[in-house]
């Protein structure tokens, strides 16, 4: 999500910061997001917060005129903010979601990537197979389903040490999709979408749950088999050159309880 110093390449913290800077506030800048999102995954909506002063002591601006003078700034970029809201000072946009919501977009049949409409491209993991076993597929999650040791699904990084691998999964789905351009789409391309919520997830640790579903669905793993690397809690354990490629995966919702945004008062931060 935010890119370190030495990179070259910005990440959307970079321009979001950037984009509150240019309002010019009295206080120094600093923007926390709820997720961050590995290089090649989307979010079609994500949250954060930050505090935000005006100089000389002027009132804090209105939500609505907050949100245009945010977008105005970041007009270049593929980035839009939709909301805004005065929250209490001690909010904080990661460590108080009670749940996030990923999609995985699947595209069935594409035997090459020429195969896959324009609209589509980079936007989900095209797989050559037309068919897939949905039934075994749905029985695999449902083992992921409740709280577990998910280290098997999780990519080993300097945060592993220093994460609780127990996480729990409230929901595991297997759904028909579609294409983002429905009505101008004129392809016989089947989709579907896996759906993944919980409070918070490992690293990559959806992309490796879907890579194993969709093995299961090819008949290359089966429905014990993802009960047993569930069980072995090693992220050894898991098959190489299995794990979902980014492009398919989507943050899409992340969830707050309403008792944590309360009527704004004027020491309030936005989120």
């Amino acid at each position: 999500m935010k890119a370190p110093p030495h990179q070259a390449v910005k990440g959307v913290q970079n321009y979001l910061e950037e984009a509150v800077r240019r309002l010019r506030p009295a206080n120094a800048i600093s923007l926390h997001v709820s997720s961050r999102t590995d290089t090649g995954v989307h979010a079609i909506c994500n949250s954060a917060h930050f505090d935000l002063q005006r100089q000389n002591g002027k009132p804090p601006l209105a939500e609505e005129v907050l949100v245009d003078a945010l977008n105005f700034h970041l007009r270049p970029e593929s980035i839009r903010v939709t909301h805004a809201h005065r929250v209490h000072g001690a909010f904080h946009a990661r460590f108080q979601a009670v749940s996030r919501t990923y999609v995985y977009r699947l595209a069935m049949g594409i035997r090459h990537h020429s195969c896959m409409p324009l609209t589509e491209d980079k936007l989900c993991w095209g797989i050559r197979s037309v068919d897939l076993d949905i039934g075994a597929m749905r029985d695999a999650a449902a083992l992921l389903v409740g709280t577990h040791n998910f280290s098997s699904f999780r990519a080993l990084n300097s945060e592993t040490p220093y994460k609780d691998p127990v996480k729990t999964l409230d929901r595991a789905s297997l759904e028909p999709g579609d294409a983002f351009v429905r009505r101008h789409f004129h392809r016989g391309i089947q989709f579907w979408e896996l759906t993944f919520r919980s409070r918070s997830f490992l690293y990559k640790q959806v992309r490796r749950m879907t890579g194993a579903l969709v093995a299961v669905g090819q008949g290359k793993m089966s429905v014990y088999g993802v009960k047993e690397l569930l069980e072995a809690q090693d992220s050894l354990a898991y098959p190489q050159n299995l794990t979902a490629p980014p492009d398919g995966l989507f943050l899409a919702r992340v969830d707050y309880d309403p008792l944590d945004l309360p009527p704004h008062t004027q020491d309030d931060s936005y989120s």
